[in-house]
């Protein structure tokens, strides 16, 4: 049975006794020559839809599909909201999930540019509702590189938009909607590794991609999504053994 509330009687819903969510945030932008452009919301929707097939009680919202890409927009088709938007989004998402009487949600996002909205929105709804749980997956490019033996990548650890380790985990996914024989793409030779610089997408790449994607595998990818999928059940079993009660023995809120 299928845990997307998109394809849930409300009837359904009842029966199903979900306790918890799982929401993905993604994007449309250009990802290449090679990629779809919805890359980040399929992937970080497929896996939550993988995720809830082992979680009891998980409950999968709509994906967000539309994240902010102003920094990508010299390359189409690029679709964008405002910062503020996404932060408004992601807050009445969470706050109305909460009102719907779930009160413990996992955030899945797939898009750079909505990783400080997100970090924004949740942090508010939290104030505002303090008994709500939120657990955040912000970057799952850089976990997976983690989570991976040292090697599995040849180039730049598999990072990249659009690079080794996306296009590995895109042409796992969904290789119907890929084109492996156009990939290509830039390694910025000017990014200092300790900071992080506020660069426009066109300042870096020329080719809508960054990373070397003609390494990518569908393989790799396999790899990719298999282990993240692992770490994120393992992180809600973890969650749910303790009730979500993660309040230290010193905290002033019992």
């Amino acid at each position: 049975m299928s845990h997307e509330v998109m394809k849930m009687t409300s009837t359904r819903f009842k029966e199903g006794k979900y306790n918890k969510a799982i929401l993905a945030l993604g994007s449309c932008e250009c990802h290449g020559p090679h990629l779809a452009h919805g890359t980040d919301t399929l992937v970080s929707y497929m896996l939550s839809c993988k995720v809830a097939e082992q979680i009891p009680g998980l409950l999968v919202l709509p994906p967000v599909t539309i994240g902010c890409s102003e920094h990508y927009a010299a390359f189409p088709f690029t679709l964008s909201v405002s910062f503020a938007t996404m932060v408004s989004v992601i807050q009445d998402i969470l706050r109305t999930t909460y009102q719907n009487g779930i009160k413990r949600i996992f955030i899945f996002n797939g898009h750079d540019g909505n990783m400080a909205p997100a970090e924004i929105a949740s942090r508010q709804v939290k104030i505002d509702y303090p008994d709500i749980r939120i657990a955040y997956l912000s970057e799952w490019w850089m976990k997976a590189g983690e989570l991976l033996a040292k090697g599995t990548f040849e180039v730049w650890n598999g990072l990249g938009h659009a690079g080794e380790g996306e296009s590995s985990i895109a042409y796992y996914l969904f290789e119907d909607w890929c084109q492996p024989e156009l990939a290509k793409g830039v390694i910025p030779d000017h990014l200092p590794k300790d900071v992080s610089l506020q660069w426009l997408f066109a300042e870096i790449t020329d080719t809508g991609s960054t990373g070397d994607p003609t390494k990518a595998t569908r393989e790799k990818g396999k790899l990719m999504a298999e282990a993240l999928i692992q770490m994120t059940v393992d992180t809600l079993k973890e969650l749910d053994a303790m009730d979500w009660k993660y309040h230290s023995t010193h905290s002033t809120i019992k």
